[in-house]
């Protein structure tokens, strides 16, 4: 009797199909950890923002309504990673009050939408910061 060594078609099948599903599952996992950790970046840039803001204010009595101000002289990013950073677009700017934003600038972060902290320290989208 002869033997047959090898492997089946059945058994190649099966393992496509094995090596399918663990692909299925690890990777949108692994999109959306690296598009959370894209977003620490940013709310770590809105920390900053924020704290420049606060300095300025303590220096000068106010905030700045002036983006390049806040730039040159406070050392504000422009950008941070897959963010824009800057007045939130839709804003009035005042010395008394301001929103800033974290917007996507790249098609991997758009679905994860902009980041937002005001002079009072309110973060909104809050599951965003939170997480």
């Amino acid at each position: 009797m002869k033997s047959n060594k090898g492997i089946t078609l059945i058994e190649l099948l099966v393992v496509i199909m094995i090596v399918a599903i663990l692909a299925a599952i690890a990777i949108p996992a692994y999109t959306n950890y690296m598009q959370r950790a894209r977003r620490a970046d940013a709310k770590t840039a809105l920390e900053q923002f924020r704290a420049a803001q606060e300095m300025r204010r303590a220096e000068r009595g106010g905030y700045s309504t002036d983006i390049t101000e806040l730039r040159t002289t406070w050392g504000v990013a422009s950008v941070s990673g897959d963010y824009n950073i800057g007045f939130q677009g839709a804003a009035v700017l005042n010395a008394n009050t301001y929103t800033a934003e974290a917007a996507p600038n790249t098609a991997r972060q758009l679905s994860d939408g902009s980041l937002l902290i005001n002079q009072d320290g309110v973060k909104t989208p809050a599951d965003k910061w939170a997480k």
